[in-house]
């Protein structure tokens, strides 16, 4: 059956977060898949389909330049919440073929160059951790930078021609951190140390709470540019 987007997201519009996954889980066909990059909106966003008991398969996206303290969060959030979290690496044969053709820190020299990167290190991973889904979740929210003004909270994805749910997309950054706190949800220790944002490590880096949200990742770019290629609205 076809599912009317735009009226599904009108009806969602003024939910909150949790009624959002109750209603993808009761409307949807299944199965689903949560992407993770353990940032405080995808661990809220795991607590909520974990505490909503929904069978979930979750994953995050090793590019192999991942900080330690992202690792450390993995096992701490497979424990406190009693969860799998299956991890998705790059092909090797192709980032050794990148590397070499472009250098160890290629993405610095070109936005071309970079968005190369990221294909390799996550849109790629990407397709294989969703393989059999029927949809998927992510933790972005409409006011983390330009790019995602305008990302509804159910979509079709065209690259993966499944579901993409985004629930948390009304939630303000104060509003995310308010619910960790209250919920005591554990958090990668980095995003209270400035980084606002994660990624790969060579580029993120800590921001002042004044900058815009994505302001330490890909800093080098125009913030018109600063998406890695998961995360693309359809329309």
């Amino acid at each position: 059956m076809k599912i009317d987007l735009k009226n599904v997201n009108m009806q969602l519009e003024k939910q909150p977060p949790e009624k959002i996954i109750q209603f993808i889980y009761e409307n949807f066909e299944q199965p689903f898949a949560c992407a993770t990059s353990l940032s405080v909106e995808d661990q809220l966003l795991t607590f909520y389909i974990v505490r909503l008991h929904k069978p979930c398969f979750f994953f995050t996206l090793d590019t192999g330049r991942l900080p330690q303290d992202t690792y450390d969060t993995i096992e701490k959030t497979e424990k406190i919440f009693g969860i799998k979290i299956h991890l998705f690496f790059p092909d090797s044969n192709e980032v050794q073929t990148m590397v070499n053709e472009h250098g160890i820190n290629l993405f610095y020299k070109s936005k071309e160059l970079r968005q190369l990167c990221c294909k390799i290190r996550k849109t790629h991973p990407l397709k294989k951790a969703l393989i059999g889904m029927k949809g998927w979740f992510s933790g972005i929210r409409r006011e983390q930078s330009i790019t995602r003004i305008s990302t509804p909270i159910v979509d079709w994805d065209t690259t993966h021609s499944i579901y993409k749910f985004n629930p948390l997309v009304n939630l303000l950054e104060r509003e995310v951190w308010e619910l960790i706190e209250k919920y005591k949800i554990p958090y990668n220790q980095l995003q209270k140390q400035g980084y606002r944002s994660l990624g790969c490590l060579p580029c993120t880096r800590p921001i002042s709470p004044d900058d815009d949200f994505r302001a330490g990742r890909w800093w080098w770019e125009e913030p018109e540019s600063r998406e890695c290629g998961i995360h693309m609205h359809n329309t």
